[in-house]
């Protein structure tokens, strides 16, 4: 049994959403001897180098902030051995090398955005809300080999909205699996928690499964010939990024937001009825979509009065 104060934690993640776990640990008082993160890119307007969400936070505390470009590069291991480090923590990281993840004594620990054994994958929040899940939650697991399989710490769930996109999903993941984080830390350090098999939690033989693959342009172009509830899934699974798109008068259409009217359309599915001034909706198979929050190619985004007031249909 340990103080979890005195363990030695090496932190790796990259985006906004890991910063959310990472400032927890800092503020339960962890030891962040480390923080592996993504290198500097260049982008935005002139390409200047930008730094991750955890570059800059760790930055502005103070923290140890590695870089490497390859993870198995040989004087980034020695380095990181060097900080001897008891627990690694992974929160939206990429893929680890063996060697990397099982260097400190206590493992590696990963944050991931579903309830495992369901939505392991690169995009679990997406699948979640364009599968129409109505609960989610956050898993912290032990890593092994393959990818979101290892042994399971803690759980917990939370519902999601009929109208929540993923985004509305996402920062309020990012706090509920922060503060699982800290919990997890803890109950490791005094010996209270206990690793489950997958096959343990849940459907024993692991039937049923939904996966969680990265997301592709062809999953986000709406298929009209779908069920007009799961077009409104699949807008909200993909909102606010990358979003779902279809096609108007040949330019490409983003839509953010949209609603349902259940009523057997009278024109073909895919074609669009509009009065000009209020309403753009889309036909299904069993019903329309109405757009309300969306971007045209090369245009900025905005709601669908705003929109129609400027355009000029063919």
């Amino acid at each position: 049994m340990k103080d979890y104060k005195s363990l030695r934690i090496i932190f790796m993640g990259t985006p906004e959403f890991a910063v959310a776990s990472l400032n927890s640990l800092v503020k339960a008082g962890c030891k962040i001897v480390g923080v592996i993160t993504a290198p500097d890119k260049p982008g935005g307007r002139g390409m200047q180098l930008q730094q991750s969400a955890v570059k800059k936070y760790s930055v502005e505390n103070n923290l140890h902030v590695l870089q490497p470009e390859k993870l198995k590069n040989p004087e980034f291991l020695a380095e990181l051995k060097s900080l001897q480090a008891d627990l690694q923590i992974v929160v939206a990281f990429r893929m680890l090398p063996e060697i990397v993840w099982n260097m400190p004594p206590m493992g590696t620990v990963n944050l991931h955005g579903s309830l495992l054994p369901q939505y392991r994958g690169a995009a679990p929040i997406n699948w979640a809300v364009i599968n129409g899940e109505t609960e989610t939650g956050v898993t912290t697991f032990k890593l092994k080999h393959e990818i979101d399989t290892g042994d399971i710490l803690l759980q917990e769930s939370f519902s999601i909205g009929e109208n929540n996109n993923a985004g509305e999903v996402h920062d309020k993941m990012k706090e509920i699996g922060a503060e699982l984080l800290v919990k997890t830390v803890k109950g490791l350090a005094d010996g209270t928690l206990k690793e489950m098999p997958q096959l343990a939690i849940g459907n024993k033989h692991l039937t049923n499964l939904h996966h969680a693959p990265k997301i592709h342009t062809e999953t986000c172009e709406i298929d009209w010939n779908q069920p007009i509830e799961n077009i409104f899934n699949l807008i909200r699974g993909l909102s606010p990024y990358p979003t779902a798109f279809t096609f108007l008068n040949d330019k490409k259409l983003k839509v953010f937001t949209a609603k349902v009217e259940l009523i057997i359309p009278t024109i073909k599915v895919g074609e669009y009825e509009t009065d000009g001034k209020t309403f753009l909706k889309f036909a299904g198979t069993n019903g329309f979509v109405h757009l309300l929050e969306i971007q045209l190619e090369g245009k900025r985004k905005m709601n669908i009065e705003d929109f129609l007031r400027g355009y000029r249909f063919n």
